[in-house]
Formats: structure tokens, C-alpha cells, sequence
């Protein structure tokens, strides 16, 4: 089921500069393609009736009511070998799919790196609390399983998670080689580890003080999540390099979570680089051009380079014909892992 037009801030024009500050390659890329995570009918329904797609507010271009999860792949016209599993954040009761996950794929898809949005089911749609996760080992187990359909190498495989899903991401960086699900098929023998991980704006601890977000609500129905679902409680040598950006000024998910995760991972000697902006708030997804928080991009893409990964940068990029300079205004910043239901 396909989403209204992107927020006018997500034209291609702007995604278009943001990809030239981060060293994008000019290519005309491959319609999405769609994916399915399961077989068919793998797990009973939770869920009754058609996908949601929020339309107004905090809402907006958020999904919910996910009955068939499955991979958004975007492919570039040429590939070069890296892959990005996407996430997106809300919750656990939503997908900020249309703010956040599509235009990074967009954004990572004219780097030539091709990128899988996750449509992941929801704890508050019935699924139990352990359903995104699953969800999670399966989507990166599959992009490694089609890696040479997709022109993709398998040792070059990273997730970027938002807010809730980030969340998601931590886990599958930390808990790689827990089953949390029985095997499937061939598909299931490939690695759910991803190769590097970018957190943005996560919630990262169930534990208090920090166990104030919708997040932690959501996944309460399993009886251990606390123990279970604290990333900085799973970090651990070996795990892959971690890169994390957050708003000192995030009124929803409270900057001591990627704190929490950079002391994690500062004492288990895993590599990490975090990033604290002054001002942006919440789900700001790429970020506002010209914003203290639009930098992440490039600073991830920078990052991620410097550990072999994303590819290198081209020498120049060939603006597209009758793409936009200056993109219009943004509406104000969704808050995706907030208590209240504001904009459902």
C-alpha cells in the first residue's frame, strides 16, 4: 500500500543537496521493491483490516496496522556492494515509514547503496512484544540471503534505526546470536548480525530513569522486558561499530538513552562515535537543511567510510534537470516515542 507525496522538506531537490554533501553518485535508480519477510500465513493474524496511513500532525506518513511485514527495497542503478537495513521509529505503535525511513533509503539509494525499509509488526496491534524483533533478524538475514541478486557483499550489511527503531536496532546489534524465532528456511542460516549500526534519536534502556517512553509501555506485555529489551545491558565485545546522533533538546526520548549507550559501549571497547546537537528536538528523520541536526548524514556517511563501509564517495555530482534549489518550509518535528497519542 503506497503513501501520499512526501513532505514538501523531502523533495528530491533537497534530497538531492543533502546526497551531494555526503558524496552522493549521480544515477537514475529502480523503482522499490517489495519483499515479503515470512511465507505466507507463517504467523496467525493479530491484526484486522486494511494498513493505516497517518495523514495529519505526528502522524503523518506513519504506518500502522502492519499484517503482512516485509522489505521496501531500494536498489541503485549501480550498486556498490554495501546495503542499509532502515527502521523506522513510533513507538511501537506506529512506523514513521514516509518521515524517516523512505527518504534515507532515497538518500542512501543515490550513494549506490541499497537500502531495505522494514515494515515491522506492532506490539499495539496485538503481535507480542517480541514480534519487531523477529522481524528485525529475519529483514537482515534476507538481505544477506538475496545479496547476490541485489548486488550486495554480505560483510558489508548496516542498519539505521529511528527513535523506536532504533531501539529495534540496538537489539539486533547486541542480541545477534539469540534465536528469537525457529528457522524457516535456507534464508534463516545467513547471519543476523548487521556490520555497523546507526542509532538515531534512540530509546536504548527500559530501566529507570529512563523507562518513561511509549516504547517501554509497548513492549511491557512480555514479563522480562526490562532485562530483555536494555540495549546497554546486551553491549558486548565483538558487536559492530555503533554510531549515534540525538537533540540535547528531545523533549520525547530523554538524551541520557544514547548517553547510556555510548558508556556501554566505551567499556566493552566497541567503537562508537555519538553526536549531541544543541537544538532539533524529536523525529527530525534527515534532518532540516541547514539545521544543527541535518548534519548527521554526512557525519554518518563519513563515519561509516572510515570503517570500510558505504562506499567511497564519487568525484562529482550531475544535478538532475528541473530539480528544486531551495525546498519549501518543514512542518514542525513529530514526537514518534511520546506517551500520548498526539496526531492518531
Amino acid at each position: 500500500m503506497r503513501e501520499p507525496h512526501l513532505r514538501p522538506r523531502l523533495r528530491l531537490g533537497w534530497l538531492l543537496a543533502l546526497a551531494g554533501a555526503a558524496g552522493a553518485a549521480p544515477a537514475t535508480d529502480e523503482a522499490p521493491l517489495t519483499v515479503p519477510l515470512w511465507p505466507v500465513g507463517h504467523w496467525p493474524a493479530a491484526t484486522q483490516g486494511p494498513e493505516r496511513i497517518g495523514r495529519d500532525g505526528s502522524a503523518r506518513g506513519a504506518v500502522s496496522n502492519v499484517s503482512e511485514p516485509r522489505l521496501e527495497i531500494y536498489r541503485p542503478q549501480r550498486p556498490n556492494g554495501n546495503a542499509v537495513v532502515i527502521f523506522g521509529g513510533g513507538g511501537y505503535f506506529r512506523i514513521q515509514i514516509g518521515g524517516a525511513a523512505r527518504p534515507t533509503a532515497q538518500w542512501l539509494q543515490s550513494l549506490g547503496v541499497t537500502a531495505a525499509v522494514v515494515y515491522y509488526r506492532l506490539p499495539a496491534d496485538g503481535w507480542s512484544a517480541v514480534s519487531p524483533f523477529q522481524d528485525g533478524q529475519r529483514a537482515v538475514r534476507l538481505v544477506r540471503a538475496h545479496a547476490a541478486e541485489w548486488g550486495v557483499d554480505p560483510a558489508k550489511v548496516g542498519v539505521i534505526g529511528f527513535s523506536a527503531g532504533a531501539h529495534l536496532a540496538g537489539i539486533l546489534g547486541t542480541r545477534y546470536d539469540e534465536a528469537l524465532y525457529p528457522a524457516v528456511d535456507a534464508a534463516d542460516a545467513a547471519s543476523a548480525r548487521p556490520d555497523y549500526l546507526g542509532l538515531i534519536y534512540p530509546v536504548i534502556s527500559m530501566k529507570p530513569p529512563l523507562d518513561t517512553t511509549r516504547s517501554r509501555r509497548e513492549l511491557d506485555s512480555q514479563a522480562d522486558a526490562v532485562t530483555a529489551y536494555s540495549v546497554e545491558s546486551h553491549v558486548h565485545a565483538g558487536m559492530p561499530p555503533v554510531f549515534l546522533a540525538q537533540a540535547v533538546d528531545d523533549a520525547t526520548v530523554d538524551v541520557g538513552h544514547s548517553v547510556a549507550m555510548y558508556q556501554a559501549a566505551r567499556a566493552a571497547r566497541v567503537p562508537v562515535e555519538m553526536h549531541l546537537f544543541e537544538k532539533g528536538g524529536h523525529s527530525w528523520g534527515l534532518g532540516e537543511p541547514g539545521s544543527l541536526v541535518g548534519q548527521w548524514p554526512r557525519l554518518f556517511a563519513n563515519w561509516s567510510r572510515s570503517h570500510g563501509f558505504l562506499g567511497a564517495p564519487p568525484q562529482r555530482l550531475t544535478p538532475l534537470p528541473g530539480t528544486a534549489a531551495t525546498p519549501a518550509p518543514a512542518p514542525p518535528a513529530a514526537s514518534d516515542d511520546a506517551l500520548d497519542e498526539t496526531g492518531d
